[in-house]
């Protein structure tokens, strides 16, 4: 994909072992309780809880799995207090880094995240310190298919309330701001398109140029985060050498 575009700073998710499928899986289920404890276990009167499901989709998690963590959220199976908490910092080289954590131990997470700033040559800074550089934007990655007619997905797109719509090599972009994300995916999705990915993420206005010495010590550092059970997802405003995924 292109190196300058958006999506290169969230994620491709579609590559991942069975081991970090199963992570994500897990991370999923943290943000379904999520939902579910703010806004109710139907997913008709919780749109949060139905923009979570539409991910848990793009990623192939299995309905099986998705009914079972929105009954373990609602107390059926049982369930755990998880709060979402979001650090911020710099990595090495000064990179911009944003993490967002949904924990039943705050004081546990944000020890755990200052360690793995520290040890990899950043800082873990105040709120506020690096969220002024991004912006939170609804993103939706389509695949191209011969069976996707672009004017007519970007007029599909527009028409619901999105504000931008990209085309790259492989797969179509379309961003929206947060309040017209739900009705744009549901609008897309009602229509049959499938999503390669579908969620709210922190898109950074301008990137820093990542040389191979400093891509290889920030890939340590988004290792160590994705290893933490209680990191759901992190965002940095560094531009990878070969369209690096930040995970």
């Amino acid at each position: 994909m292109s190196g300058h575009s958006k999506w290169a700073n969230i994620k491709n998710k579609k590559e991942k072992t069975d081991a970090q499928r199963g992570k994500i899986f897990t991370k999923i289920g943290r943000e379904i309780a999520i939902a579910v404890k703010e806004g109710g276990s139907d997913p008709i009167n919780n749109s949060k809880l139905r923009d979570v499901i539409a991910k848990a989709k793009a990623n192939n998690m299995p309905n099986d799995n998705i009914t079972r963590s929105i009954k373990k959220a609602a107390g059926e199976l049982g369930s755990v207090n998880y709060e979402e908490i979001t650090y911020e910092g710099y990595g090495p080289g000064g990179v911009a880094v944003i993490v967002e954590v949904v924990t039943d131990n705050r004081n546990r997470a944000a020890a755990e995240i200052r360690h793995i700033f520290d040890k990899h040559g950043g800082s873990m800074g105040a709120s506020g310190c690096v969220a002024w550089m991004f912006d939170k934007k609804g993103i939706i990655v389509i695949e191209k298919s011969a069976s996707i007619d672009e004017d007519e997905l970007m007029m599909a797109a527009l028409d619901a309330g999105a504000d931008d719509f990209e085309a790259m090599d492989d797969a179509y972009e379309i961003s929206t701001s947060v309040s017209a994300f739900s009705e744009v995916r549901e609008t897309l999705e009602a229509a049959g398109y499938t999503f390669m990915t579908a969620e709210v993420s922190m898109i950074p206005q301008n990137t820093v140029e990542a040389d191979e010495e400093l891509a290889e010590k920030l890939e340590r550092m988004l290792e160590k985060f994705d290893d933490n059970d209680d990191v759901q997802e992190v965002y940095h405003n560094a531009d990878m050498p070969e369209c690096d995924d930040e995970e």
